[in-house]
């Protein structure tokens, strides 16, 4: 019996470390060139078999992750901003919902970015995304964002042409967006706001079945759109335009992580573990109070037991 605690804590030490193991695979390692079929498998599910040992490990996790959020808050110095790009039905939704579903609503502010509106692209095409940026002791959720100017725009150059964009701005307009993104997320990085980044990797025969699901299961019809089916045909080009925008945008301050995502109780499981990991490397504490004001607690409390 008195080698139980020291077997219990080296098990732990050892899960721990696989844990790091696996989420290191995840990363687009800065200054790296990833290609983008051959570096990552969308069924990849590490050390995970069983779909019921990942749900249960999920569940500590949002359990841990309450908690967290908690403190975040409290201690109001910090936001954490989260965005998730994806093809269509790579499970965005579903992680989102999943992950964050035992935080305090007041803690958590998600957004979706939708077509721009005439007013939107009467600024320039970060104006959207910084009026959405999460306060202090928040986590922001980014469904779809500013990325969408490297990869849907770049695959539909046409969309440029609403932007009203005077020609010099045209010029090497990839190259020049990459760097403003980069610039944007270290600044807000700079300022407290630690920006997380998941590309949730689907294969095209998932995303398929997944199709074919939304059809023939009628409470899901109403997720499928013709768009949808369309924007599929441009499948390799928009391999193409996400394998170039995670290789010019994973930063030492805000990389990218692709997950898999053709097994969805792998990608919210692996989304909940790298949000928890960044979370504890912040090194969160609940506000400590003045001298002065723990002797007026105490005062208060006299009072309050005065009155029993």
């Amino acid at each position: 019996m008195s080698n139980a605690p020291s077997t219990s804590n080296a098990a732990s030490a050892e899960k721990l470390r696989d844990r790091e193991r696996y989420l290191a695979k995840l990363i687009v390692p800065p200054g790296k060139r990833i290609v983008l079929a051959e570096d990552y498998n969308p069924s990849f599910t590490a050390d995970f078999t069983h779909k019921k040992e990942a749900e249960q490990q999920l569940a500590e996790n949002i359990a841990e992750l309450a908690k967290y959020q908690e403190i975040l808050y409290a201690q109001n110095t910090y936001a954490l901003l989260l965005v998730f790009q994806a093809m269509d039905a790579a499970g965005k939704d579903g992680a989102i919902k999943h992950v964050l579903s035992g935080v305090n609503p007041q803690g958590c502010q998600v957004y979706s970015f939708k077509t721009p509106s005439s007013e939107e692209l009467d600024h320039d095409y970060l104006w959207r995304s910084a009026k959405r940026l999460p306060e202090r002791g928040r986590i922001g959720v980014f469904n779809r964002s500013y990325y969408e100017e490297v990869l849907v725009v770049r695959v539909h150059p046409e969309f440029l042409d609403a932007q009203q964009l005077p020609d010099s701005a045209r010029d090497n307009i990839w190259k020049r967006r990459f760097e403003q993104i980069n610039a944007f997320e270290k600044y807000l990085f700079e300022n407290g706001i630690v920006v997380l980044k998941f590309f949730l990797n689907v294969s095209k025969e998932e995303q398929r079945q997944r199709f074919l699901a939304r059809i023939d299961e009628p409470e899901k019809n109403w997720k499928f759109a013709t768009a949808d089916v369309k924007e599929r045909g441009f499948w390799d080009d928009y391999q193409r335009a996400y394998e170039d925008c995670l290789n010019h945008t994973s930063t030492e301050w805000a990389p990218w992580h692709v997950v898999p995502a053709d097994r969805k109780w792998f990608t919210r499981l692996a989304v909940s573990e790298i949000v928890i990991r960044t979370l504890k490397q912040l090194n969160l504490r609940y506000p400590e109070v003045s001298e002065d004001r723990r002797r007026e607690l105490l005062e208060i409390r006299k009072l309050l037991e005065a009155e029993g």
